[in-house]
């Protein structure tokens, strides 16, 4: 596959995330949207309410990378955002729905932006030097390894329930 190609598989990748998403969701139950499959490990509320951080910080990060020069990125501890803003507390509703729409206006955006911004770079204060590139292939791939690690903990609840009736 070209360039151009691979581009525009991972642009349709990005799009697709939220769908992949939402078939993750479709199978938790409300009472598992609490549990955790082990000590320091977030349950599925968790994930979605650090896929909506993770989202308006991507948001952000394409639009600088696009748009302005001699920039520095600064990087964030999902782990300490996840303490640090009570995501058991946080809307889960809310966080979902600006998934979505975050994740559907950068979609908009990307596919509008020209190849070359691909080559577009800034320092990130802990990656070195990051390229636009490299940001599609991390976003692009985001929600679809969370949307497996709902399914992950959804196999895990499972279990666990059928431990306990045991």
């Amino acid at each position: 596959m070209n360039e151009h190609g691979e581009r525009q598989t991972l642009i349709q990748q990005y799009a697709d995330g939220t769908t992949r998403l939402r078939r993750a969701l479709a199978h938790v139950p409300p009472a598992a949207l609490a549990w955790r499959p082990d000590v320091g490990e977030w349950s599925v509320h968790e994930i979605v309410c650090h896929c909506a951080d993770s989202e308006t910080n991507a948001a952000s990060r394409i639009r600088y990378l696009a748009a302005e020069r001699d920039l520095t990125l600064d990087g964030y501890n999902p782990a300490v955002w996840a303490t640090m803003f009570d995501y058991h507390n946080h809307p889960f509703d809310l966080a979902l729905n600006t998934v979505e729409a975050v994740r559907a206006n950068t979609a908009a955006l990307i596919k509008r932006l020209p190849p070359e911004t691909s080559e577009r770079h800034a320092q990130h204060k802990t990656k070195g030097r990051y390229s636009a590139y490299d940001w599609l292939c991390t976003y692009a791939t985001h929600l679809h390894e969370h949307s497996a690690q709902i399914e992950s903990n959804m196999a895990a609840w499972g279990k666990a329930q059928g431990d306990l009736v045991l």
